[in-house]
């Protein structure tokens, strides 16, 4: 048995999803996550139609996952005296099964942690392949050699920029930032979220559907690309405050409990596209090989493309160029099909002329377009055969 010891980079979806799977068939799995602990906090993601919940339902996560649903997120826009404009139902959104990211992390991790070692805090400052593996240098100094390092990183990707090239080559911004936080809920909402919108802008709140005190927030900003630090808290916080100076309905409300957040997810709307997902013993899966920020059904592709990714390797005898192959065939069709979606969430979202906005109001508040949209995404989801690769221990 060959080309069995596997170093993972990243612990929020596909990581653990792809760590679950290797140690089923028996590879010797590390990950590693530049964060100290399982991330909190984030959106909720979906899954939807019968290839993403045939793979849940495969790693045995899928009753775990609708425990913990959210029961889809309905979405209502409303002016500025909070009349509705527009309602989306919840599986608009939500999909077959939603939940919070932080949820599905958390669930990805139990099931997979018997089976792999997991270092947190923990980031890789070099990589580099020799006859006899991957030579990898950590943050520190501490070194060690795999088989195979997979970058499971997310859009931002270490592991890529390490071994690929720069992100400028493979990340394409697509006029929008995103963020989300935590704040009390005194709104007296009890169900679902709110949204209102000014041109280029939308801000939103939603209550915890486990903890009516509480709520989260979002906003989505149209912008030209912002040069920041993604680990600057403050500098984030000011950006934002910045892009909502003067906008009314419950703005000010949400920047104050902005100030005070303690954890804030901030991010480019962009899409990732990587040629090749291979390079000689490294592989990109999920978001770090073609995926988009927000819309392009992304957590739903890094599971299936976990699933497959292991799968070929189970069965490759040690033969990891005809498994990145084959994993890479089988999936790229699929995977940008998906991210598509992501092009057009920005400007669905926070619409940046009168009519954009008028025409989105209009057109979803007819049944039919609605009904033909969730059709849509579910065949989307599903453009893919998967292999039945045999299971172990």
């Amino acid at each position: 048995m060959t080309n069995r010891s596997v170093l993972i980079s990243g612990a929020s979806v596909a990581g653990p999803a792809l760590a679950y799977w290797l140690g089923r068939y028996g590879f010797e799995v590390t990950v590693v996550e530049i964060a100290p602990s399982l991330r909190g906090g984030g959106y909720a993601v979906d899954f939807r139609g019968p290839t993403h919940l045939g793979v849940l339902e495969r790693m045995g996560v899928l009753d775990d996952l609708r425990a913990v649903q959210t029961g889809g997120s309905p979405m209502t826009f409303v002016d500025e005296r909070d009349r509705t404009l527009l309602h989306l139902p919840g599986e608009f959104a939500g999909g077959d099964v939603e939940v919070l990211r932080s949820d599905l992390s958390r669930i990805l991790y139990e099931r997979s942690r018997d089976r792999a070692e997991y270092v947190f805090g923990v980031s890789i400052r070099a990589l580099t392949e020799t006859s006899d593996g991957v030579h990898v240098t950590f943050a520190g100094g501490t070194e060690r050699v795999f088989d195979l390092v997979i970058g499971a990183d997310g859009i931002h990707s270490g592991v890529r920029r390490l071994v690929f090239g720069p992100e400028s080559e493979f990340v394409s911004f697509l006029g929008y930032y995103v963020a989300c936080w935590e704040l009390p809920n005194r709104f007296g909402v009890t169900s679902g979220s709110y949204a209102h919108n000014a041109l280029g802008r939308m801000a939103s709140f939603g209550v915890d559907h486990r903890d009516g005190t509480k709520a989260g927030a979002m906003v989505v900003f149209a912008s030209a690309e912002l040069d920041y630090d993604r680990h600057d808290l403050d500098q984030q916080k000011r950006l934002i405050a910045e892009a909502y100076q003067g906008m009314s309905w419950r703005v000010p409300e949400l920047l104050d409990s902005l100030e005070r957040a303690e954890e804030l997810y901030f991010d480019s709307i962009s899409r990732s596209d990587v040629p090749s997902w291979s390079k000689g013993r490294v592989a990109l899966v999920g978001d770090a090989a073609a995926g988009a920020t927000l819309g392009g059904m992304g957590t739903g592709a890094a599971v299936v493309a976990a699933y497959v990714l292991a799968g070929e390797l189970s069965t490759s005898d040690g033969d990891y160029r005809s498994a990145f192959r084959r994993y890479e065939n089988t999936l790229r069709a699929f995977a940008e099909g998906c991210q598509k979606g992501g092009n057009r969430t920005g400007k669905f979202l926070a619409p940046r002329t009168v009519f954009g906005l008028a025409a989105r109001n209009r057109l979803l508040s007819t049944s039919a377009l609605m009904r033909l949209m969730l059709k849509v995404g579910k065949e989307v989801s599903d453009r893919v055969d998967l292999a039945d690769y045999p299971l172990a221990g």
